[in-house]
């Protein structure tokens, strides 16, 4: 069995982060954990770049949109849908969830869910909160092990590709 992990460090490694805005006081505080999490794995400031959405359901858009551009590793999405009175929390992080698996197939890019669904608000600043296990912090962790992984997996494929191309020009020489 072959384990596929990646190397320690995300120094060159580039990233883009989309935070809703909706629910500042709990998103802020994802940001500043996954901005912190990425300094302390070595990701220069220069390799981050953070697109602020008025809320969940544009995350989607904008994750696709940034991962299709070129030269990401990964794109993480920020935000906190809490449940309110009204249905509005099943669409809101229903859509949200579906866009973002749909945006991470679609481009080929991991695209990160950090967007908290809670029940109460409560929920959502215990979830966020820098002194517990902080979601934004994780969302850095999980988006480094998967450019750790797509590049190693790339990587075989591309070196494939090229050992199958240079093995057909010795053939086309040869004949």
């Amino acid at each position: 069995m072959k384990l596929r992990k990646g190397s320690d460090g995300a120094a060159g490694f580039k990233f883009r982060i989309v935070v809703a805005t909706f629910n500042r006081g709990v998103t802020r505080q994802l940001l500043a954990a996954c901005l912190k999490e990425f300094t302390r794995q070595g990701v220069g400031a220069g390799d981050i770049e953070v697109v602020q959405v008025p809320g969940a359901f544009e995350l989607p858009l904008v994750a696709s949109t940034l991962a299709q551009s070129g030269g990401v590793d990964a794109v993480i999405c920020l935000g906190a849908v809490i449940r309110g009175d009204t249905p509005h929390f099943e669409y809101i992080s229903t859509e949200a969830s579906r866009g973002i698996g749909q945006a991470a197939m679609e481009t080929g890019v991991p695209i990160i869910f950090g967007v908290l669904t809670t029940d109460t608000v409560a929920q959502a600043r215990e979830r966020a909160d820098p002194g517990k296990f902080n979601r934004g912090g994780a969302a850095a962790q999980s988006a480094i092990e998967m450019a750790r992984v797509m590049r190693r997996i790339r990587g075989k494929a591309d070196k494939l590709t090229s050992d199958r191309l240079a093995g057909a020009r010795k053939i086309r020489r040869k004949g």
